[in-house]
């Protein structure tokens, strides 16, 4: 059993104020920095070598596709805030986590259904990629809104 694991059964009492330890934080930060990272490389290899991230190739999937960028955008924004925060030992860091680990699961949903209704998943090299996108969303928003719940009275605790 982990720490927060303790620190969870422990009681309602400790619950959403697990410590952010130095691991802790760091292991955010890297998430962080590197789902930023990814989300730029992707967005750039679409405008710029589309064969290279594309599942598909009708109208109707990069009609899809265009219709993420500013969508992303906000995610990214939420990233950025929230490394910036984490940081700076902000309270505002809660807020950037939640947002962002919240709008990625809104896109994973999104990006899930069309995938799905398209039979995207199924279409060779491309199609894998695009369900390794998909699952690795999943898994970071997910996280990422699990360990800014678990410490939230922590993270708001810091300085404004």
């Amino acid at each position: 059993m982990s720490a927060d694991d303790v620190a969870m059964s422990a009681g309602s009492a400790t619950a959403g104020r697990l410590p952010i330890d130095g691991r802790s934080r760091a292991l955010v930060l890297a998430a962080l920095v590197i789902g930023s990272i990814m989300m730029v490389a992707y967005w750039a290899l679409w405008f710029g070598a589309r064969d290279v991230v594309a599942s598909d190739s009708t109208q109707s999937y990069y009609d899809f596709e265009n219709a993420f960028p500013l969508a992303d955008t906000w995610v990214l924004v939420c990233l950025l805030g929230g490394i910036a925060t984490i940081l700076r030992r902000r309270s505002w860091a809660l807020f950037w986590l939640l947002a962002g680990g919240g709008a990625g699961l809104y896109l994973a949903c999104m990006d899930t259904l069309y995938d799905v209704e398209h039979g995207i998943w199924g279409k060779g090299a491309g199609g894998a990629i695009e369900l390794v996108i998909v699952v690795v969303t999943y898994v970071f928003s997910i996280s990422l809104l699990r360990w800014s719940w678990r410490r939230r009275h922590t993270l708001l605790a810091l300085e404004p």
